[in-house]
């Protein structure tokens, strides 16, 4: 099963993943992990609150904190777990722009990059796991241009988000904190 989740900041977007995680594990495959890969890399004070505010939030949910900030491929799960990534936004700018990244590329050979680097490990993740949900943001409405590089991670981001939502059992878009139905 693979949920897609997104929404704009501070839409509710994770507490809604973090519900359905733990109703899944509790209900479908109780016996399994409950595992969280968090991917937001602590820059500033504002990335360590955020970070404190996440952590307090899943805090006696039952989650196993699974730091990842790039390389996605060395992170496995179990037929009977449950796997939460949060988020897909943090985890492709990782991996674009944080020197231990894997997407050096832009272009055609990026997009290449892309899909090894995060596209197929996401689909590998969901074929080993009971569940996985993954969180991703809304970022293209603001009519904003931007310097080329960052015209690139949006245009990424958005391949990455339309074949996840073409792959995904369910995907939910949460504004103001409600869950809009889009697939499932």
């Amino acid at each position: 099963m693979l949920y897609l989740i997104t929404g704009g900041s501070g839409s509710g977007k994770s507490e809604y993943a973090e519900k359905i995680a733990v109703s899944w594990h509790k209900s479908e495959i109780p016996d399994g992990n409950l595992y969280y890969i968090a991917a937001m890399y602590p820059y500033d004070d504002e990335c360590r609150a955020r970070i404190k505010r996440h952590r307090a939030m899943r805090s006696g949910k039952g989650f196993q904190t699974i730091e990842c900030f790039t390389h996605l491929e060395a992170v496995d799960a179990g037929s009977g777990d449950v796997v939460l990534l949060e988020c897909m936004s943090n985890l492709l700018a990782n991996e674009m722009y944080r020197e231990e990244g894997q997407i050096k590329a832009r272009g055609e050979e990026g997009e290449r990059q892309l899909k090894t680097v995060i596209l197929d490990e996401v689909l590998r993740l969901q074929k080993q796991a009971g569940c996985l949900i993954v969180v991703t943001n809304e970022v293209f409405s603001d009519g904003a241009v931007y310097e080329e590089d960052t015209e690139e991670y949006l245009r990424f981001l958005g391949q990455i988000n339309v074949s996840l939502a073409r792959s995904a059992d369910v995907v939910r878009e949460i504004v103001y904190s409600i869950p809009v139905a889009i697939k499932g």
